[in-house]
């Protein structure tokens, strides 16, 4: 059965930040991730999972200047000592949490550079940073981005991630699968799900192609979480998507995932 994880970034936020732990528990999730983890103290984070009974499964590494459109810093040169002041905070806030999943942002490729120029670079910081958090029992993640909303991010496809995995080669670096950007830039998902697998270690979903619940669009989510589950993924499964109305008012689509809790929550 697959094992959903509420993504607090995008769901419940008709609540304030701390409140949405219990919202996720109340609707049966046993499970969350996050964008940034940064805004509350590490202390605080551990509290709200142990409180409600949640696991912290994923959250990315500091990505820049967020608001001024930065989104990563891995693919990017002369960034290094940001990205290990980054790494540090980061392994801070997983050994506090217990989080085992990190996404290290490959940021996007500077106006006038050919994307080539910074694959070096890439791969020179995800090996750097794969070895950083290896020891701490944490795997580091990268994500494709879907061409249409992000044209110009670095890493842009599946093939392109396990390549690049291949080069950095080791063994805590794997593929982040976001069905949602792979949809939109590739397509065909059961036949790329059937031959990736055992080739990513978390996978996160929405609705296509307005990034809505998962019961809307053009892919029909229930049969790709049975391709998954086929094809021996006993991962998380992040909720990454912007709930039409409240969040709670869309999630009948994961009742029969979230089990009778779920299906009583208010």
């Amino acid at each position: 059965m697959p094992k959903l994880a509420a993504n607090l970034t995008w769901l419940f936020t008709e609540l304030p930040f701390e409140e949405r732990f219990g919202a996720a528990a109340r609707h049966g999730f046993r499970a969350v991730e996050m964008l940034f983890p940064y805004e509350l103290p590490p202390e605080r984070l551990r509290e709200l999972l142990d409180m409600h009974g949640l696991e912290l499964v994923l959250f990315n590494l500091p990505p820049g200047d967020w608001t001024a459109g930065e989104r990563g810093l891995t693919a990017l040169s002369g960034r290094e000592r940001e990205i290990d002041a980054g790494v540090a905070l980061a392994r801070t806030f997983a050994r506090a949490t217990r989080c085992h999943r990190v996404h290290a942002m490959a940021g996007l490729v500077p106006p006038g550079t050919d994307r080539t120029m910074c694959e070096p670079t890439y791969i020179e910081n995800l090996r750097r940073i794969s070895r950083s958090f290896r020891d701490d029992g944490v795997t580091v993640l990268i994500e494709p981005l879907n061409v249409i909303e992000n044209p110009t991010y670095h890493l842009q496809t599946t093939a392109a991630a396990l390549a690049t995995i291949a080069a950095v080669s080791e063994s805590n670096l794997s593929l982040q699968l976001d069905l949602y950007h792979t949809q939109i830039t590739e397509g065909d998902l059961e036949r790329k799900i059937r031959a990736l697998a055992g080739k990513f270690a978390h996978v996160q979903i929405a609705g296509n192609p307005h990034r809505n619940e998962p019961d809307t669009g053009e892919v029909d989510y229930d049969y790709i979480l049975g391709v998954l589950d086929a094809n021996g993924y006993d991962g998380w499964i992040g909720c990454e998507y912007r709930p039409r109305t409240t969040t709670p008012a869309g999630l009948a689509w994961a009742n029969r995932y979230l089990g009778r809790k779920a299906r009583s929550a208010h």
